[in-house]
């Protein structure tokens, strides 16, 4: 039955950035667009634990941008709310988001058992946001569906799911609902990135649902990030210091890697022990060898630059690596100074003003990672306080998130203005400049929704 009536309902990344959930109420379906956790502040982070304010039993379906955390994370919790519909994305989304997930629970495990047993939580006892078997009740709902071809969902609903650069499989989503076109952007890519192809640009749109992580603000290009890598290696390693790097497991890990290996294979840095401590990055690396269509490393360049990284796996290793001051480069999770690995090694090396700590990502509010860049002088870890001394640098051209050139740029070949444009995913200062770039760019007005606000389109 045709309705005109469509309600989208802004469940998460509506004035922030993490949280992506977007429901589509058609009258008869309801169709779920990412389904994310929420990052950075507390007040965020809290909204997790709560009942989203919709029925997420009557949910049909849930389609999914990318694997990222922030657009996947919430899903074993919707399952075990009473959602039992299928879970759409590409091939490489879904080993991304079943590598996320697993990862995250286990996290989750192991900290409120710690918090348990060191008794530094609120909470008695400290139970995870999910758990493994959370996880595995949550991956047989997946179900991967080919880029660039339109596929039917419901009678005169289908879907798109197109090529956007960021990480491997992201897509944005194009929806046909009785003939009104709803694109949602996910993230988007950048144009010139080191490993993945430009993203694909939306020619159509009645409803625009666009990202503004990066509104108003201009990244370099990644080429030119790499000389100041290079000069920060070297002092690093001059002073007798090691170089930390809190990295997204997805992409952002394997592209450090990338960059130290040409260093190296150049001779522009010294030979140290190399380092990828992220048992998530590992396995995305794996992908990497088998999504050949989604990238450009050639197989004997994936190859090459994994022979000269340790590629740690277990904790035992990490412990015993941290204990060790001899200058080296560690790449590590998480990327925010959330969780992960990076954590363990700042417990022991965050007091020697020798080291380095490069953040080569976005910082959300709220974060480890964002106090620390604003200058923070102590670091808690585990529930205790660590004094931190190290050297504290941020190198912005390595984002994977488009730029606000980029975003406006993305929308160039929509070949008629959009009836409404909706500004997602970013914080207040980014979204509203996205919005004025559209206005000066376009002439086209844009909405900044609110969290839990309802549009009717």
């Amino acid at each position: 039955m045709k309705n005109n009536k469509i309600n989208i309902h802004f469940l998460g990344a509506a004035g922030t950035v993490t949280g992506s959930k977007y429901l589509v109420d058609t009258g008869d379906k309801k169709i779920l667009i990412d389904c994310g956790l929420f990052q950075g502040i507390k007040e965020l982070r809290l909204k997790n634990w709560e009942y989203p304010p919709v029925n997420v039993s009557e949910i049909d379906i849930v389609l999914l941008t990318h694997g990222h955390m922030d657009h996947t994370g919430y899903l074993p919790r919707l399952v075990k709310q009473g959602f039992n519909g299928p879970i759409y994305g590409t091939n490489p989304t879904l080993d991304i988001a079943k590598i996320i997930l697993n990862d995250s629970a286990k996290i989750q495990e192991q900290e409120a058992e710690r918090a348990n047993k060191e008794g530094y939580s609120k909470h008695s006892p400290a139970e995870p946001l999910y758990d493994l078997k959370d996880v595995e009740n949550t991956l047989p709902h997946f179900k991967a569906i080919p880029q660039a071809q339109w596929i039917p969902l419901f009678e005169g609903i289908k879907a798109r799911f197109q090529y956007n650069g960021h990480i491997l499989g992201a897509t944005f989503i194009e929806l046909d609902i009785h003939g009104k076109r709803l694109v949602f952007s996910g993230d988007i890519g950048r144009t010139n990135d080191l490993l993945l192809y430009p993203p694909l640009k939306p020619k159509k749109a009645d409803v625009l649902f666009i990202e503004s992580t990066y509104g108003g603000r201009f990244h370099p290009d990644e080429i030119e990030a790499i000389p100041q890598i290079e000069k920060l290696v070297n002092e690093t390693i001059n002073n007798g210091g090691s170089l930390f790097i809190p990295s997204f497991s997805v992409e952002r890990a394997q592209l450090m890697m990338f960059i130290f290996w040409k260093l190296l294979k150049e001779k522009k840095i010294p030979k140290v022990q190399m380092i990828m401590d992220s048992p998530m990055g590992a396995n995305v690396l794996e992908l990497f060898h088998r999504t050949r269509d989604w990238h450009r490393l050639k197989d004997n360049e994936c190859d090459e630059m994994c022979a000269n990284f340790t590629v740690v796996s277990s904790y035992r290793e990490t412990l015993e690596l941290r204990a060790d001051n001899k200058p080296k480069i560690v790449i590590a999770g998480s990327g925010m100074l959330t969780g992960g690995r990076m954590l363990n090694y700042l417990e022991t090396q965050a007091q020697n003003p020798n080291n380095t700590l490069l953040f080569v990502g976005y910082q959300a509010e709220g974060t480890r990672g964002r106090k620390l860049l604003e200058g923070n002088k102590d670091l808690k870890v585990y529930g205790k306080i660590v004094p931190f001394n190290m050297q504290v640098a941020e190198i912005e051209g390595l984002s994977a998130h488009a730029d606000h050139a980029e975003l406006i740029g993305w929308m160039s070949k929509l070949k008629k203005k959009p009836e409404r444009i909706f500004i997602v995913h970013g914080e207040n200062e980014g979204a509203v400049a996205l919005q004025k770039g559209i206005k000066e760019s376009y002439g086209w007005d844009a909405e900044i929704p609110q969290l839990y606000s309802i549009e009717e389109i």
